[in-house]
């Protein structure tokens, strides 16, 4: 890599993520292509592209050899957008004598008429605006016409000397649909960024950008999630947790149930993440509100992101024991949100979260569960990377994290999904266990980086007054199986109430 160039001499794109990963936007006075299959979003790109340098006060032409200029301004009005005051729209249509069968040379082919004349159109448009942005669509058009690489490329490296002397920033567009083998361009381009778009088994489709080449520039490498919605497309950055390093003064924070607290040492300490584990019904999103509602008494903020379950039902379920959640996000204290597993990228949620965090301060987050994040991203290996520098920032943030992960089965040889326990810096364990002839639940604590907890079991409960953990109890078997079984006299375990 050459030197980092100076943000201000870049020409932004419009699309905040975009500019995160080019270090700012587009060189200057370059050529840059922008590839990607039918439906990948590179017309929506071009236009953002446009409309930012026109709202800078710089001249823009649209060139399109593929769609008519009405497709055009009608897929622009589909965004709210409108393409004047700075912006020119030039449809370039092949000569009608090139179309007419009977004034066709007959010593020449056309495609070599058609391909002379097509650039001469094009720069004579660019010779009567001089403008300072130039958007070409699309290069398959001209690649059909060039028939071989070496007319394609010299056409190529005419329109890109040509485009220099008005020091114009260029965005090529070509859809793919020739020889995608083919890179010519690749080879003349200052930079390429690639869209893709990917069709899941289930669900809405997803798609991603990846800058392939910028020369002289530090870029963001890798994919980035892209979305598409009225007002444009939207880049969601690939989080790289490294960049947040800082100097945190780590605290103790308390669940506000003295039993909880004893069993975890003390409390779960801010900058750090616990994974709270165990079967389906045994209170593990309780658990993690506990968190939550403690926080707030103590006027800080938190954050609740919901994958599995729909928000009326959390509402009146944890109303019911004692803990109300609409009058928290009422008085501005809670962020609630229901995530669609099956519409919503990872990279889009992490790009959330960072949001609540970065904007709002808020320094306790849940994600509840991880099943549901999985969900969103079936690959695991990827999952756990994503989690990694999602936590990694998160910590760095002095963000307080809980997150929950249903196990399969409800008791014996328990399996997780997705198995991030060595990611987590607290691991909280739930158990149903069998006593006396009922079927209660037991809590411990497996792990904890940041200090010293019990390595006793409890048993607690959930009714009307939330979660109620007893005293320690050390006549179990079996924990460790998955089946743990209490021997003891029953004396210690936790009694009914009784109104």
């Amino acid at each position: 890599m050459n030197s980092v160039e100076p943000i201000a001499t870049k020409a932004k794109s419009g699309i905040w993520g975009l500019d995160n990963i080019l270090s700012g936007g587009f060189s200057r006075g370059h050529v840059f292509l922008l590839e990607g299959a039918p439906g990948t979003g590179k017309t929506t790109v071009a236009l953002q592209f446009l409309l930012e340098g026109a709202k800078v006060g710089e001249k823009c032409l649209y060139i399109t050899l593929s769609e008519t200029e009405r497709e055009l301004r009608d897929g622009a009005a589909s965004h709210g957008w409108l393409l004047d005051n700075g912006i020119e729209v030039f449809e370039l249509l092949p000569p009608e004598s090139l179309l007419d069968s009977e004034q066709q040379q007959s010593l020449l082919y056309s495609s070599d008429l058609e391909l002379g004349e097509t650039t001469k159109q094009i720069f004579e448009a660019v010779d009567r605006t001089r403008p300072a942005r130039v958007v070409l669509d699309s290069l398959s058009e001209i690649r059909l016409l060039a028939q071989s690489s070496l007319r394609y490329r010299r056409q190529i490296l005419a329109i890109k000397h040509y485009f220099a002397k008005f020091n114009t920033t260029v965005m090529l567009l070509d859809d793919l649909t020739a020889d995608i083998a083919d890179k010519t361009v690749h080879s003349v381009a200052h930079g390429v960024l690639r869209l893709e778009e990917l069709a899941p088994n289930y669900g809405a489709e997803r798609r991603r950008a990846r800058v392939i080449k910028y020369r002289g520039v530090k870029f963001r490498g890798g994919y980035h999630d892209v979305t598409i919605t009225t007002g444009g497309l939207n880049v969601f950055p690939r989080l790289v947790a490294s960049e947040y390093r800082a100097n945190l003064v780590r605290h103790t924070m308390s669940s506000g149930i003295a039993e909880l607290d004893q069993l975890l040492g003390g409390g779960v300490e801010t900058g750090s993440s616990t994974l709270i584990l165990g079967p389906a019904g045994t209170g593990k999103s309780l658990t993690a509100i506990v968190f939550v509602a403690a926080a707030i008494r103590r006027g800080e903020k938190a954050a609740l992101f919901i994958f599995d379950e729909e928000l009326g039902l959390l509402f009146s379920r944890m109303k019911g024991l004692g803990i109300d959640l609409q009058e928290m996000q009422r008085g501005g204290k809670l962020f609630i949100e229901q995530v669609d597993a099956a519409e919503l990228s990872p990279g889009e949620f992490a790009h959330r979260v960072r949001k609540r965090v970065d904007e709002d301060q808020i320094k306790t987050v849940v994600i509840d569960s991880l099943n549901g994040y999985q969900a969103a991203m079936p690959e695991e290996n990827s999952l756990i990377l994503h989690i990694h520098e999602l936590l990694q920032y998160l910590n760095r943030r002095g963000a307080a994290t809980f997150m929950t992960v249903a196990q399969h089965g409800l008791v014996g040889d328990m399996k997780a999904p997705v198995d991030v326990t060595y990611l987590a810096d607290t691991v909280v364990l739930l158990r149903y266990f069998e006593a006396l002839g009922s079927v209660r639940r037991a809590i411990s604590i497996i792990k904890k980086r940041t200090g010293m907890h019990e390595s006793t079991i409890r048993e607690y409960r959930i009714d009307n007054r939330g979660l109620t953990i007893g005293e320690p109890l050390d006549g179990f078997q079996g924990i460790l199986r998955g089946v743990p079984v209490y021997i003891g006299e029953g004396q210690p375990l936790l009694q009914e109430l009784t109104e």
